[in-house]
């Protein structure tokens, strides 16, 4: 499935992940899962969230850029070897994985992917 994600550019100072939250909460925006790296100036965010547009337009509002981008969303199964299994599937068929998280959902663990393609990964993996 292709999930909408928020990337959202950090200054690496204090209390600014706690603005985003607060924006966040404020906006009745659930946050589902967080993705978090950083260097010594900024940080990038990456979130997944129950309402990215009004996310984005009320984040932007307060001064963060912010941008969305399509990811692959591939249900995981617990079972030893499944995220070797899905590379081996996808080998041919993508050129590189630029970041890879999960998603904790009630029916199990969620793998997003950010891919070039990820409409053209999705039929692979349905087939």
């Amino acid at each position: 499935m292709i999930l909408k994600q928020l990337s959202v550019f950090v200054e690496n100072k204090e209390g600014r992940l706690k603005d985003i939250t607060q924006i966040l909460k404020d906006s009745g925006i659930n946050i589902l899962t967080t993705s978090l790296a950083d260097t010594s100036e900024y940080g990038m965010l990456r979130l997944i969230v129950s309402d990215p547009d009004t996310a984005k337009k009320n984040l932007r509002a307060a001064g963060f850029p912010v941008s969305i981008t399509n990811v692959l969303a591939v249900k995981a199964t617990n079972e030893i070897g499944f995220l070797h299994d899905m590379l081996c599937k996808l080998e041919g068929n993508i050129s590189s994985i630029e970041y890879m998280y999960t998603l904790p959902t009630d029916e199990g663990p969620v793998v997003i992917l950010k891919v070039a393609n990820p409409e053209e990964i999705e039929k692979v993996l349905n087939e």
